[in-house]
């Protein structure tokens, strides 16, 4: 079973742009390993919050600008 761990800045995507990465995530795979792969590819998103991450020997906080507006 393919699988495929993708982790991203909390509320940096939106939840149609998570769709996409795991649609074209699967393509790509099932390009490599067949279409039998398809029903068995897993894609897992994860959201790290707010400094529970570093790049560069700095904790990393997502800019404002950057992040999706949350919705009421």
């Amino acid at each position: 079973m393919p699988f495929v761990n993708i982790k991203t800045p909390e509320a940096a995507l939106t939840r149609a742009q998570k769709e996409e990465i795991v649609h074209r995530v699967t393509d790509m795979l099932t390009e490599y390993f067949s279409e039998a792969a398809r029903p068995h590819t897993m894609v897992l998103i994860e959201e790290v919050g707010d400094g529970g991450y570093g790049r560069a020997d700095e904790v990393f906080v997502i800019p404002e600008a950057y992040r999706v507006p949350a919705f009421p």
